[in-house]
């Protein structure tokens, strides 16, 4: 049943075009370093990685707490600068952790914060986001503020919100790692049939082999701080994938030596 309130002629309207096609997301980073000043002295995060992300490709970023893979993210997205090397990339919208929702916006309104960002008035982000909440089963909910979602339903806002922002790339910065474990394989699922039907380049960090070996087209190793690129795992795979195929599991023991070399 929709919420009280929920216009659903408006909810079944065509879904809006993409809002980005993945021609140009090219990702490119090319021998970076980034170092921190802390109390305790100087702290290199990165050590001369190199990554190339093709348009439409979904790399899924691997390691050890503390490697530097959100630092990579956050340069990739422009929100930080190297010390050395270079960074190329298309636009590129940041999906984080949290969700950080506005817990006074409906979920309708905080999705369409992004169109908002872009200039559009209240009521043409509203009419623009709308469909999409049907498309992203989050129908009957537009309405609901954020205390009223699910964990689950709370990350599909925001990945909607990123979505909207118009970018050829995403970068997802752990997006499922504070859901339960039947939540969060309910979200891989759900992010890979997304993607099969919105693609974008994507940049995926996370500290799950089995959500790299699912999501990824390939599986990034990078070492323990300072951080750097150990090994660059392709999967052939078609997606969506299934947690039980022998070439998934060949895929992830193969990334697990990986990171216990590294250990």
């Amino acid at each position: 049943m929709p919420a009280k309130g929920v216009d659903t002629t408006t909810i079944e309207a065509p879904v809006p075009e993409p809002t980005a096609a993945v021609d140009g997301g090219l990702v490119q980073v090319e021998g970076v370093m980034r170092s921190f000043r802390t109390h305790r002295g100087e702290v290199r995060a990165l050590d001369g990685v190199s990554l190339r992300v093709e348009p439409g490709q979904i790399v899924a970023i691997v390691g050890p707490s503390g490697c530097g893979k959100t630092t990579l993210l956050e340069l990739i997205c422009g929100l930080q600068e190297a010390d050395a090397g270079t960074v190329a990339t298309a636009p590129a919208a940041l999906m984080p952790q949290r969700d950080l929702l506005l817990p006074w916006l409906s979920a309708l309104d905080n999705a369409s914060l992004a169109l908002r960002a872009r200039g559009l008035s209240r009521r043409e982000a509203r009419t623009q986001t709308r469909p999409w909440f049907l498309r992203l089963g989050l129908e009957g909910f537009e309405h609901a503020r954020p205390y009223e979602l699910s964990g689950g339903m709370r990350q599909r806002v925001s990945f909607l919100r990123s979505l909207l922002a118009g970018k050829p790339v995403l970068a997802l910065d752990e997006p499922f790692a504070s859901l339960d474990a039947l939540t969060r394989a309910e979200m891989q699922s759900w992010l890979a049939e997304m993607l099969l039907r919105e693609p974008r380049t994507v940049v995926l960090v996370t500290h799950d082999v089995e959500e790299a070996v699912l999501l990824g087209d390939r599986v990034t190793v990078m070492s323990a701080r300072p951080g750097r690129v150990v090994e660059d795992i392709a999967i052939a795979l078609p997606r969506p994938r299934h947690r039980t195929q022998p070439e998934l599991v060949e895929v992830r023991a193969q990334t697990l030596r990986a990171l216990g070399a590294e250990a």
